[in-house]
């Protein structure tokens, strides 16, 4: 097959995402006699690949880096050993236009990445149980940072018994997501399915959150055929089994293709300052009218993030949320970056000095060192 002599339409891969960005960043490597592809999942060092041949199994030996956020991944485009290689390699990981990145643990400084090259970032909500706003805002920090568009879509609304109480169910929740589109939807009626399907059409999405928040039932809707998984979640909490236990990259019908995860239990930040300050930007927004530029918006006079929440004009759990993940973001960052690391030492040292010069102010007792 001459792959040159092809519109990137018309392109095998084409289905898949492939475009004339890939093509031009895959032409050094078919020039090789290489094939490109993208990999469609990852198994324990394997990865099934889709080629202009067809699906490969390749090795990722070669690819293997010290940098743990390089290894392969779902979604990436690759350049694979051809036809009559016997073990099959992938050679080369072309450059990714965006990651979806967690951390790995709170001991470690390490990224996981959970999916490569992905346009929208689906964080699916169950409305079976209460929505937890912080998590909501924790998944779309991350989603907002690998550079893709969040788009939170609550699942089970046909278990929300009357239309005023699921409005004010999205309402919450838009309050919580500025900038970011909500939907309410149904896969067992097929309510908000339309919309859904219209915008994932444009590209590469990749479905995230906990186990339990349907995000399997979602995928099959999608598809509309049953092939993922599907278990019942339990009825005390509303959490579920791993029924994706890969990660899975699945042309819909409709146009685009579709990333399902395995339900996730933690979602640490991992180097997300970007995200957060998207997520929360009205008190970004806020901050500019500071008095002090490096306000830390906990005591500071003229402080106008303060004074939002003194007035109600900013609720305290957005302000509560927003510092939790900032701090936890800073924490992370440090255990690589040397600068941060004196940088927090020296305002944990200066806030120190600030809270004795508190106390003593507040005894009476002056000029003491």
């Amino acid at each position: 097959m001459n792959l040159s002599s092809l519109s990137t339409s018309s392109h095998p891969l084409s289905p898949y995402g492939w475009d004339e960005g890939w093509e031009a960043e895959s032409t050094p490597y078919t020039e090789q006699g290489l094939l490109p592809g993208r990999v469609v999942r990852v198994d324990r060092g394997l990865c099934d690949v889709i080629t202009p041949v067809g699906t490969v199994r390749a090795d990722t030996e070669f690819v293997v880096p010290r940098d743990p956020m390089k290894v392969v991944c779902t979604g990436d485009w690759v350049a694979v050993d051809p036809e009559g290689s016997d073990p099959r390699y992938v050679r080369t990981l072309l450059p990714r236009r965006t990651a979806f990145v967690r951390s790995t643990s709170s001991k470690r400084s390490e990224g996981q990445i959970l999916a490569a090259n992905v346009d929208f970032a689906i964080i699916a909500v169950s409305l079976a149980v209460e929505l937890d706003l912080g998590r909501i805002e924790r998944f779309l920090a991350l989603a907002w940072e690998s550079g893709a568009q969040p788009l939170v879509v609550l699942t089970k609304a046909d278990l929300v018994p009357d239309a005023v109480g699921l409005s004010y169910l999205v309402q919450d929740v838009e309050t919580t997501a500025p900038g970011v589109q909500v939907l309410a939807v149904s896969s067992t009626y097929g309510d908000g399915l339309d919309v859904l399907g219209a915008v994932v059409s444009g590209g590469t999405s990749v479905l995230l959150g906990q186990s339990g928040a349907g995000k399997s039932t979602l995928a099959n809707a999608l598809l509309g055929e049953d092939v993922m998984a599907v278990q019942a979640a339990r009825d005390v909490d509303g959490k579920g089994r791993h029924t994706t236990t890969t990660r899975n990259l699945l042309v819909l019908p409709g146009g685009g293709v579709l990333i399902d995860t395995p339900g996730l239990r933690g979602v640490g930040l991992f180097d997300a300052e970007t995200g957060v300050g998207q997520v929360f930007s009205e008190i970004e927004e806020l901050a500019a009218s500071c008095r002090f530029q490096d306000c830390a918006h906990e005591a500071e006079p003229g402080c106008a993030v303060l004074a939002a929440a003194d007035s109600g004009v900013l609720p305290e759990r957005r302000l509560e949320s927003y510092r939790k993940l900032l701090r936890e973001n800073q924490r992370i960052v440090a255990k690589t970056d040397a600068r941060v690391r004196a940088e927090l030492r020296k305002e944990w040292k200066r806030r120190g000095a600030e809270g004795r010069a508190a106390m003593d102010a507040k005894r009476g007792v002056q000029g003491r060192r």
